[in-house]
C-alpha cells in the first residue's frame, strides 16, 4: 500500500549532496581541466548574446564620434580655404616687394607702398544678365566696404566694388564690358588699358600702336595709376597679338588670370588709414559749443 504523502530526502541531505558534487567538479576542473571543452562551447553560445547586448552602445558611440569628426572636418576645410586665399595674396605681395626693392636700388627717393588691409568675402549670388558680369558678396558698409575697393582671388585681380549695401555689396568684374583697368607689362613696364569684352575669358587692349613691344605670353599687372588698384597685382596674360597695317592700332587680347567663372571666395584690399586722435583742447571746445 502506497502512502498518501511520499516523503523524499530532507533539505539538509540535498544541500550536502550538492556541496559534494560541487567540490568534486571543482577538483576535477582544477586538477584535470576536464571541462575546458564544455566551457569553450558555452562561451561560444553566449558570445552572440554579448555582442547583441553591446551593439546599441557601440552604434551610439560610432554615430556620435562620426558627427563630431564631420563637423570638425567642415570647420577645418573652411579655415584652410580662407588661409589659402591669404597665403596666395602674401605670395603675390612678396613678388611685388622684390620688384620694388630692385627699383629702390636706383630710386631711393621713391615712396614705398603702405600696408594693405585684407578682408575675406564670399559670393552670395551671380548676376543672371549675360551682358553684365557682376556678383554680390556678403560684405557691406558694416564691414567697412567702400565703392571702388579692389577685389581679387588667389590668382589675381577680379574687379572692384560697384555698389555698397549695409551687409552686402555688388562687385563688377574686370570682364564686364563697362570696366577698364590700367595695367603694365611686367617684362618691360609698357602701360596699357585692359577693357572688358563681355566674355569671361577675354580682355581687350585698345589704342596700342604697332610699334609697341607686346608679345604673346606677357603677364599684365596693375600699374597703380588712377589710385583704384594697388600696383603689381596680376591681371591677365596676353594670348593674341596682331599688327595689321590696314588698321590704325594693333589688335591685342588677353585672358584674366583670375578664375572668373569659378569664383566663390575673394579678398578685398584697402589701405588701413590711421585715425588721428583729437586734442583735449579741441574736444573741450566742441563740448562747450554743444552745451
Amino acid at each position: 500500500m502506497n502512502p498518501i504523502f511520499n516523503q523524499g530526502t530532507s533539505p539538509a541531505h540535498r544541500l550536502i549532496l550538492v556541496l559534494c558534487c560541487s567540490v568534486a567538479l571543482i577538483f576535477f576542473d582544477h586538477k584535470m581541466a576536464s571541462f575546458e571543452t564544455a566551457r569553450g562551447y558555452l562561451q561560444s553560445l553566449v558570445s552572440p548574446l554579448q555582442y547583441m547586448a553591446n551593439a546599441p552602445k557601440q552604434m551610439m558611440t560610432w554615430a556620435s564620434e562620426n558627427i563630431v569628426i564631420r563637423q570638425q572636418l567642415m570647420e577645418e576645410n573652411q579655415n584652410f580655404r580662407e588661409n589659402e586665399l591669404f597665403f596666395h595674396e602674401q605670395v603675390m605681395q612678396l613678388s611685388i616687394v622684390r620688384q620694388e626693392n630692385e627699383r629702390l636700388r636706383s630710386l631711393l627717393s621713391s615712396p614705398v607702398r603702405g600696408e594693405i588691409k585684407k578682408m575675406f568675402a564670399e559670393i552670395l549670388s551671380v548676376d543672371s544678365d549675360p551682358y553684365s558680369h557682376q556678383v554680390v558678396i556678403n560684405r557691406g558698409a558694416n564691414d567697412g566696404v567702400y565703392e571702388g575697393q579692389p577685389v581679387l582671388d588667389e590668382k589675381g585681380i577680379v574687379g572692384q566694388i560697384l555698389h555698397v549695401g549695409v551687409s552686402s555689396s555688388r562687385v563688377i568684374l574686370i570682364s564686364d564690358i563697362s570696366h577698364a583697368i590700367p595695367v603694365r607689362i611686367q617684362r618691360n613696364g609698357l602701360r596699357l588699358i585692359a577693357s572688358g569684352s563681355g566674355q569671361i575669358d577675354r580682355l581687350i587692349h585698345n589704342f596700342v600702336p604697332h610699334s609697341a613691344d607686346v608679345k604673346e605670353g606677357d603677364l599684365l599687372v596693375t600699374s597703380g595709376l588712377g589710385g583704384k588698384y594697388p600696383e603689381g597685382y596680376p591681371v591677365s596674360r596676353v594670348v593674341f597679338v596682331r599688327a595689321d597695317e590696314s588698321r590704325e592700332f594693333a589688335t591685342i587680347y588677353s585672358v584674366p588670370v583670375a578664375q572668373i567663372d569659378r569664383l566663390r571666395y575673394m579678398l578685398l584690399l584697402s589701405k588701413d588709414e590711421a585715425v588721428k586722435p583729437a586734442s583735449p583742447l579741441t574736444t573741450k571746445k566742441t563740448t562747450v559749443g554743444k552745451s
